[in-house]
């Protein structure tokens, strides 16, 4: 398992995606993003990603270089096409529009329609945090059908994110980001590759078979082949059962629905529709009450008594903060099935075999 700096991998990246025809600009975003992934421990929305995004954009689901096309804006609210470019490039514009607006009116919402696959939805939240934001996000991925809602064992929601941030004074900010399954797709992605394993109850079979088997999403693949779910039967589990499903419910609406975006469909091309909400915490606490009671709830979280010996209770976005920390020292580690497919993609696309060595000198 080859583990690389990031820094490197960063570089790397923008390199197949330029090569791609990117423009350097938008392939560095992607470089950067997928990375940052990567450092915090979401290996599901890092650099796994390469071979399909580069696949997406071959068959002309995804397009370099797109410029965002504003349907909507008022003071408070904007509607922002992202016309299928990469979500690297869209989803920090419409962010910025959403903390422009808060910034002016106190309160602001922005719909993100038709975007490229936008990664980790906690990078939004932190960005909102960054300008002392409160950020909440619904988000779904129209053709992207691959969870059953909770009682079935039929595809039908995409695994519809949900993601708040608060930011905190002179700290990183609170970030929970989870998709509403079991496990994002991208986590069943990584363990086909020979990542981490998956938990014993995140897949279902169409006979009802609960399992943990990547093959049940994906079907039959070689070990660096493209995955896709379109040749598996089986689905992943909504999480929390029908408290999980019903989220998943309110996200595929909100995000998509709402957007333009629309549900989830099958046979239809990717899109991730996103559904923000920024609210300036000055405006609405103008005696600054809001931040020192952040802070005091947090402490008192964290001194809950732990259910095992030496265990301890972490708050949203600390087991991402400690990761960061580890693998910005360390490197990142990728399954060697998952280097694999990007030495392809890096190939396919015309970089040399030298400089892909150097990426692990």
């Amino acid at each position: 398992m080859p583990t690389i700096k990031a820094d490197r991998m960063s570089a790397f990246v923008s390199d197949i995606f330029a090569a791609a025809g990117c423009s350097r600009a938008e392939a560095d975003r992607i470089g950067k993003y997928l990375v940052i992934a990567n450092l915090t421990g979401h290996d599901s929305h890092g650099v796994q990603r390469v071979p399909r995004y580069l696949e997406w954009k071959r068959t002309g689901q995804l397009h370099a270089d797109r410029e965002i096309r504003i349907v909507t804006d008022t003071p408070v609210l904007a509607v922002v096409d992202a016309q299928r470019g990469f979500g690297q490039s869209a989803a920090p514009q419409a962010v910025e529009i959403g903390i422009r607006k808060a910034k002016a009116m106190g309160l602001s919402a922005v719909a993100l329609r038709n975007s490229g696959h936008i990664g980790r939805v906690g990078d939004w939240a932190e960005m909102a945090a960054a300008a002392d934001l409160v950020s909440v996000h619904f988000v779904n991925a129209a053709g992207s059908s691959l969870v059953a809602p909770f009682g079935g064992v039929e595809r039908r929601f995409s695994t519809a994110p949900y993601c708040v941030g608060v930011p905190r004074p002179g700290k990183t900010p609170l970030v929970l980001d989870f998709a509403t399954s079991v496990v994002a797709e991208g986590k069943v992605l990584n363990a086909s590759f020979g990542g981490k394993k998956l938990p014993d109850d995140a897949l279902v079979g169409p006979d009802g078979t609960i399992s943990a088997d990547p093959h049940v999403l994906y079907g039959d693949y070689a070990p660096t082949e493209l995955r896709d779910y379109r040749k598996g039967k089986g689905a992943i589990r909504a999480f929390g059962d029908h408290k999980g499903s019903g989220l998943a419910f309110m996200c595929e609406l909100l995000g998509g629905s709402l957007t333009g975006t629309g549900a989830t469909e099958e046979g239809r091309p990717f899109a991730n529709g996103m559904l923000s909400f920024y609210i300036d915490p000055k405006v609405v606490d103008p005696d600054n009450f809001f931040p020192a009671d952040v802070a005091k709830y947090t402490a008192l979280i964290k001194a809950t008594k732990p259910i095992k010996p030496g265990g301890e209770v972490l708050v949203p976005g600390e087991p991402e903060e400690r990761m960061r920390a580890e693998r910005g020292k360390n490197g990142l580690p990728l399954p060697e099935d998952t280097w694999g497919a990007i030495v392809a993609a890096a190939r396919a696309v015309g970089l040399s075999d030298a400089r892909i060595a150097e990426v692990t000198a």
